[in-house]
């Protein structure tokens, strides 16, 4: 590389530090909830990434709240031990066994990424939502019909949240619940999960790692991957039968969060290196976010493609 060349790459890097700094300010004590999950947590390169970009977020000023999944890990260890995983509706079917397993599997991931954390330097604090009573549930029906100790989550509780906030602690929160009337545990969908975090503690941003690269009008031409939506926008989707699949229950979540007081939502790309960054600092950002109000007058959806 010449002395002209390596000359622009500093340049390169100083136009993106240039272009982040609007972010920078405007989200500087804001509290965004990522709900950690997919190949991102599975792959140990792209799991690195991620913390990379959450202690960035955290030293430029923000304040982020990590929830995490496990589904793969949970079927991996039942499988060895012979027990096999039934979904309904893509719910995990979950009797005592199947809990105690989850449980287990969850907290081998939690201080797994409050390990990785730590390495990094930052102070994180691995909890579940049965600590201090955080997240609440009643049994989830599945279509009327009882698959176990599944939860909904009714009550959500952010004294220890806001204690760990304001200690300067990344709290990193397994979705298992408790039982609001019979004390029991629940095993929480981490999506579900992640949106009562991010109503409760009122974030700015909620954001979605997922093994997509956010929404599409046609999944089978990239070229129609939505970058932006507002809310009536994102129904108007959904009752069109154009979202299914995974994406459907996902954008439902995304829609209700918002309804309730966040301010965006993010569906984003585990798999793409440094997404979270990617997504808050610069001005294309990457994946789908969806708003509140509609983006401009004659065209509220922006497609990637025609940037």
């Amino acid at each position: 590389m010449t002395k002209n060349d390596q000359m622009e790459v500093v340049i390169e890097k100083a136009h993106t530090l240039i272009e982040a700094l609007p972010y920078i300010k405007r989200f500087n004590g804001a509290k965004i909830v990522v709900k950690y999950g997919g190949s991102a947590m599975l792959d140990e390169r792209l799991k690195f990434n991620v913390i990379q970009d959450v202690a960035l977020l955290k030293l430029i000023g923000m304040q982020p709240i990590i929830v995490h999944g496990g589904g793969k890990e949970i079927s991996k260890y039942l499988g060895k031990m012979g027990l096999e995983s039934e979904f309904v509706n893509g719910l995990r079917v979950t009797d005592e066994q199947t809990l105690d397993v989850a449980e287990m599997v969850l907290s081998k991931v939690n201080k797994s990424l409050v390990g990785l954390m730590s390495q990094v330097g930052l102070k994180a604090i691995g909890i579940s939502g049965k600590d201090a009573d955080m997240l609440k549930c009643r049994k989830k029906l599945s279509d009327g019909k009882d698959i176990g100790y599944v939860g909904e989550v009714v009550e959500t509780d952010c004294t220890l949240l806001d204690t760990l906030l304001a200690s300067d602690f990344i709290p990193v929160i397994a979705p298992i619940g408790v039982g609001l009337d019979d004390h029991h545990g629940y095993n929480i969908n981490a999506d579900d999960c992640a949106c009562a975090v991010a109503v409760a503690e009122k974030a700015e941003k909620l954001a979605f790692l997922t093994d997509t690269e956010g929404v599409f009008t046609d999944p089978s031409d990239k070229k129609t991957l939505i970058s932006e939506m507002d809310i009536q926008e994102a129904r108007n989707l959904i009752n069109s039968g154009v979202i299914g699949g995974g994406m459907l229950p996902k954008l439902n979540n995304c829609i209700e969060a918002m309804e309730k007081g966040v301010s965006r939502v993010h569906i984003l790309d585990g798999r793409l290196e440094h997404c979270l960054l990617l997504e808050c600092f610069t001005e294309k950002g990457i994946g789908t976010a969806i708003l509140k109000e509609p983006l401009f007058d004659d065209q509220h959806i922006h497609f990637a493609h025609e940037y």
